[in-house]
C-alpha cells in the first residue's frame, strides 16, 4: 500500500455516490466538531444529517456502546429472542409517544423502515393504492424510491410499485384523491429534501380526516424531523395529529444504525401471520444500535435539549442576512438558505467548507445551504457558523 493515499483507496474501492464526493478524511468527531488527518478542526452544520442531534461521541454513548458489545451483539434473526436493549428502548420510545402508536419495529436504516410501513399498510387495509407527494425523500431502496417525489431520481430505476399516485405538497388535489381504494397516505411531517417545506396546520389535519372517514392509514415521516429538530420531540406534536404509522431514523440511534416504524400493535401484529414473518431482518434493532439509542434519547430528554431550539433557530435568523440570498425557511434549527442557484450555492459551500463550517445542499433544492447542526450547539458557536457564512458570502461578492 506504500505510496498510495487513503484518499486514492478511497476512491478506488469504495462505491462512490457522485462524481465529487467531499473527501475529507476525517480521524475524530467530538460535540459538534469534526477533525481532519491534518488537526483542522470543523463545525459539523448539518449533524451527519440529522443524525447527531446531541452532538457527536458524547459519552453516555459511548459507554453505552462499550458496555453492550462486552455482553453480546448480534444472537439470531431480528424478532426471535428477547434482547434487554431493544426491549427497554422500545419502551422508552413508546412511553414517549401517543398510546395508539406502541409497538415498535427495529430496521436498520430509515428507507428500510419505509418498506415496512408500506408492507404493514398493504397487509392491514388489504389495498394497494399509495398516495405520496412530489419534491418528498423517504429513502432509496426500490419501494421507497417508488414514494419518492422526483421524477429525476426515480426514471432510471424503472418500473418501481405500480398504483402509486404523486400530488404537491399541500395541495388539494391530494386530499381529494384519498378513497375507501387507498391504502396508506405517505409525506414526511415537514419535507426535508424539498428545503425545509412546512404544511399549514390545516391541511394536514385534513389529510388526517379524509384517512380517517376512508380506513386509509397515515404513513408520517420523520427520519429527519423527529427528535427535537424541529423543536419539539416529534414534529407531528406541532400539528395536533397522530399518525397511524411512524417512521423514524437518522437521530434514532444516537450514531449508529437504526430505523423503526412505529404503529398500533393491533396493527403490528397482522405481520406475524398470512403469511408467517410477514417482514423480517436479520440485523434490524442490532443490540448495540438500540443500547446508543437509548442513551442518546435520554441525554436528549434529561439535558432538555430541545427547550432552547426556538430561540436558537430565532438567533440563526436574526444572524443570517445577505442581499445573495433569495430566503430563509426554517423548522427549529433546521434551515434551507436559498439562493439563485446550484453553482452560487455550491461556491458558498465549497467556501464553508474551507474556513471549517460542514454543510451541505438539498436533493430536491440544491440552490439551498443546509443548517442543521447539533441540537446541543451553544450560542457562541452559533455565532461562528453566522461568521463563516458571511466571510463566504463576502468571498462570493469579491468574485474571488
Amino acid at each position: 500500500m506504500s505510496g498510495i493515499s487513503n484518499r486514492q483507496l478511497f476512491l478506488s474501492h469504495v462505491a462512490q455516490t457522485s462524481p465529487a464526493p467531499i473527501g475529507i478524511e476525517m480521524v475524530k468527531a467530538d460535540g459538534i466538531y469534526l477533525y481532519d488527518v491534518n488537526g483542522k478542526k470543523y463545525i459539523d452544520a448539518i449533524s451527519g444529517f440529522s443524525v447527531a442531534n446531541i452532538g457527536h461521541s458524547h459519552p453516555k454513548v459511548v459507554e453505552a456502546v462499550q458496555m453492550q458489545a462486552a455482553q453480546y451483539m448480534h444472537l439470531i434473526v431480528y424478532g426471535e429472542f428477547i434482547e434487554q436493549p431493544q426491549v427497554i428502548y422500545a419502551k422508552l420510545l413508546t412511553d414517549h409517544l401517543p398510546s395508539s402508536l406502541n409497538s415498535v419495529y427495529f430496521t436498520n436504516s430509515g428507507t428500510e423502515a419505509t418498506e415496512g410501513a408500506m408492507k404493514l399498510a398493504k397487509r392491514v387495509t388489504n389495498r394497494t393504492k399509495i398516495i405520496s407527494f412530489n419534491r418528498s425523500y423517504h429513502g432509496s431502496t426500490q419501494g421507497a424510491l417508488s414514494v419518492m417525489g422526483d421524477e429525476y431520481w426515480r426514471n432510471a430505476f424503472r418500473p418501481l410499485l405500480p398504483d402509486v399516485h404523486h400530488f404537491d405538497y399541500g395541495s388539494n388535489e391530494a386530499i381529494e384523491f384519498i378513497d375507501k381504494n387507498t391504502c396508506c397516505v405517505i409525506a414526511e411531517t415537514v419535507q426535508a429534501e424539498a428545503g425545509i417545506n412546512k404544511p399549514s396546520k390545516e391541511w394536514l389535519q385534513a389529510i388526517r380526516k379524509k384517512c380517517d372517514d376512508n380506513c386509509v392509514l397515515l404513513i408520517l415521516d420523520e427520519i429527519q424531523a423527529g427528535f427535537g429538530r424541529t423543536g419539539s420531540l416529534w414534529a407531528f406534536e406541532q400539528f395536533d395529529i397522530v399518525p397511524d404509522i411512524l417512521l423514524l431514523g437518522k437521530a434514532l440511534g444516537g450514531g449508529m444504525p437504526l430505523g423503526a416504524f412505529v404503529a398500533d400493535k393491533k396493527l403490528m401484529d397482522c405481520l406475524t401471520h398470512d403469511p408467517v414473518l410477514g417482514h423480517i431482518t436479520t440485523f434490524g434493532g442490532h443490540p448495540v444500535s438500540c443500547a446508543a439509542g437509548k442513551a442518546a434519547l435520554e441525554v436528549l430528554l434529561e439535558e432538555n435539549c430541545i427547550a432552547s431550539v426556538k430561540a436558537k433557530e430565532q438567533f440563526l435568523l436574526q444572524q443570517i442576512h445577505h442581499s445573495t440570498i433569495k430566503a430563509i425557511r426554517s423548522a427549529g434549527l433546521w434551515m434551507a438558505i436559498e439562493f439563485d442557484s446550484f453553482e452560487t450555492n455550491h461556491a458558498v459551500i465549497r467556501q464553508c467548507i474551507a474556513k471549517g463550517l460542514i454543510t451541505d445542499w438539498f436533493l430536491f433544492a440544491p440552490n439551498c445551504m443546509r443548517i442543521a447542526p447539533p441540537l446541543i450547539t451553544k450560542e457562541n458557536e452559533l455565532a461562528d457558523i453566522c461568521r463563516i457564512i458571511a466571510e463566504s458570502l463576502a468571498v462570493l461578492d469579491l468574485g474571488t
